[in-house]
């Protein structure tokens, strides 16, 4: 009797077409994961795990980097500092201008190297999963964001002028004030922090589907004629990777690029 599809890979079954059992569909269930082990009386599960391990990841790798820091950099501390410059200058400095922007510059570098290997276990073997496909990550790293941004809000026009840059309060918009107001208001305290989180999620879970179901289609096709499409699924697998890679890069872009906006949204001026 073959294994249960809700509840297996495809290298975990022996399901395959012809064979009388159906297609071992991914679903919510391949988000599911059972406790590890205990620490402390926590549980630790895969996802937990691989949080823990992305953190020690980033933090090795620039400690590595520079912790003996050299004029003439060696080959890991040149790829640590192009990484680096990039978010630096490319959407740090970009977005909220030098001097504003070089406090926030270690966040930033933080978050988007942190969200990146979260995303690349993926395609890691044995690991095989993106973190933030679990919204619970995405959720606590946009409600960071979120809590700088209305701190930063307060902090820089007062009590007053901070309801009214979340407003976007304007009297020369006249009757319709109040309305505009409402919508601002639900924007930016509800939404935003909603899709900026749901967005990073999104994408992370429905790559991941993507890459399980071709993945398991070819390992189901294989058996009969069915071979000749699980070579074609493969080669999609292998294809699907490959874009998922990009993908993975852009999510922890987009999301770096965000929270720069909404900083500079709590900086600029009120008009």
């Amino acid at each position: 009797m073959s294994a249960d599809p809700t509840t297996v890979l495809a290298f975990e079954t022996d399901c395959h077409i012809f064979d009388g059992c159906g297609f071992p569909a991914p679903g919510l269930h391949s988000f599911v994961f059972e406790p590890l082990f205990t620490v402390g009386g926590i549980e630790i599960n895969k996802p937990m795990l691989l949080a823990v391990l992305s953190t020690v990841v980033v933090v090795g790798f620039f400690w590595a980097a520079f912790n003996k820091p050299k004029l003439v950099p060696g080959k890991l501390q040149m790829v640590a500092e192009a990484g680096y410059d990039f978010i630096r200058t490319g959407v740090v400095y970009e977005t909220l201008g030098k001097r504003e922007g070089k406090k926030y510059v270690p966040l930033m570098v933080s978050l988007f190297f942190f969200i990146w290997i979260m995303n690349l276990w993926a395609i890691i073997p044995f690991a095989q999963f993106p973190v933030v496909s679990v919204i619970g990550y995405p959720v606590a790293l946009a409600a960071i964001v979120y809590v700088l941004w209305v701190s930063l809000t307060f902090k820089r026009h007062g009590f007053v002028g901070g309801w009214k840059n979340i407003s976007g309060y304007d009297p020369s918009i006249g009757p319709a004030l109040p309305f505009v107001m409402l919508i601002e208001i639900m924007s930016n305290l509800l939404i935003r922090p909603f899709t900026h989180a749901v967005r990073l999620f999104a994408n992370m879970f429905a790559g991941h589907v993507l890459l399980l179901i071709f993945t398991i289609a070819s390992w189901y096709l294989l058996n009969g004629i069915g071979i000749a499409y699980a070579g074609v699924s493969f080669v999609m697998t292998i294809l699907m990777t490959a874009f998922e890679l990009f993908i993975q890069a852009l999510q922890a872009y987009v999301f770096v690029l965000l929270a720069c906006n909404y900083v500079q949204g709590a900086l600029a001026e009120h008009h």
